[in-house]
């Protein structure tokens, strides 16, 4: 299943998976004492934490219930949100529940749109509906195919409503979100980003090859580098589809919460800006925990990582437009 369609229809499903409880680690309760890092962002000079909240962690929740979850990530120390208009009802949702905090926040935001009259138009309603002025970060959302490459950047494409938003105030810095390597490196020679966001996870990459490319390309043009799917696995059963236990994630979640917890310290472990967890608010828990006690893995820890995921199908492919 393509991902925008799941989202789509996981915006439609009232029930979804809540937790209230924290998650404690293994060792114990895991103390909340001391912030989660920071790192910067590339040529830009920001400083975000390591962990961003992903909008999906508020779709379909209460105002109150979305309130409280961003108190609580702001009071951890994330100051890093991220979202879409194709995530349901999230803006709506994170809107408000930002509001008290937004100054000292740094908001990223994304259009589907690959022309310059709907890009505009998903700015535009994303400002109304997040309840801002401006977002630190536009990015292209999931340029998967080169065409969609070929547009946003032609005659009349996307890049002009960014480069004009980027004069009116309206954004500060542009990027693209990618789930393919051959679109992401094409997008990187062809434009200057500040910015990209892409899926980098131990399975992809011992399994796929995909990703590392990525990373090293953005790297050498002092790109901010966001990363996803840090906690992903692999794809469901063909018979779980359509009906599985994690209602906010299209792809089977690494097992929670040793494998998962290893899985975001393999990707913390690169030099990256931030990750983004799932939308659950269970993993989205687990990440900040892991973050705010964050040690790079240990060879031994790799090693049971990686043979974890042997003979696995991984959620993407070199040459794979998904």
């Amino acid at each position: 299943m393509e991902r925008r369609q799941f989202l789509k229809q996981a915006a439609l499903t009232a029930a979804t998976v809540a937790s209230a409880s924290r998650i404690h680690a293994a060792e114990g309760a895991t103390s909340h004492s001391q912030p989660i890092a920071r790192r910067t962002l590339g040529k830009t000079g920001e400083q975000l934490s390591i962990i961003g909240f992903g909008g999906i962690v508020v779709m379909n929740e209460d105002p109150g219930a979305s309130a409280n979850i961003v108190a609580e990530a702001v009071d951890r120390g994330i100051n890093y949100f991220d979202v879409a208009p194709s995530y349901g009802n999230a803006q709506e949702r994170l809107g408000p529940a930002l509001a008290p905090y937004r100054k000292n926040c740094f908001l990223a935001c994304k259009t589907d749109g690959r022309m310059k009259d709907d890009s505009r138009a998903d700015l535009e309603n994303s400002l109304k509906l997040l309840q801002t002025d401006h977002l630190d970060l536009y990015q292209f959302h999931a340029l998967t195919k080169m065409t969609d490459l070929d547009k946003v950047l032609g005659p009349e494409g996307a890049v002009e409503t960014m480069e004009a938003a980027k004069k009116e105030g309206k954004i500060r810095y542009i990027g693209f979100s990618v789930h393919s390597v051959e679109t992401a490196l094409a997008a990187m020679d062809r434009y200057d980003f500040d910015t990209v966001l892409f899926p980098l996870n131990w399975l992809l990459v011992s399994q796929a090859n995909f990703g590392m490319q990525i990373l090293n390309r953005a790297r050498e043009k002092q790109m901010g580098v966001l990363c996803l799917k840090s906690m992903a696995k692999t794809v469901w059963p063909a018979g779980e589809k359509q009906n599985h236990p994690e209602p906010k994630c299209w792809y089977q979640p690494a097992g929670f919460p040793d494998e998962a917890s290893l899985g975001l310290r393999w990707t913390l472990g690169h030099p990256i800006t931030a990750a983004i967890p799932p939308g659950d608010e269970r993993y989205f828990r687990l990440a900040m925990d892991v973050a705010q006690n964050y040690k790079p893995l240990k060879a031994e820890e790799e090693q049971t990582l990686l043979a974890g995921g042997k003979g696995l199908e991984p959620i993407f492919r070199l040459g794979n437009d998904v």
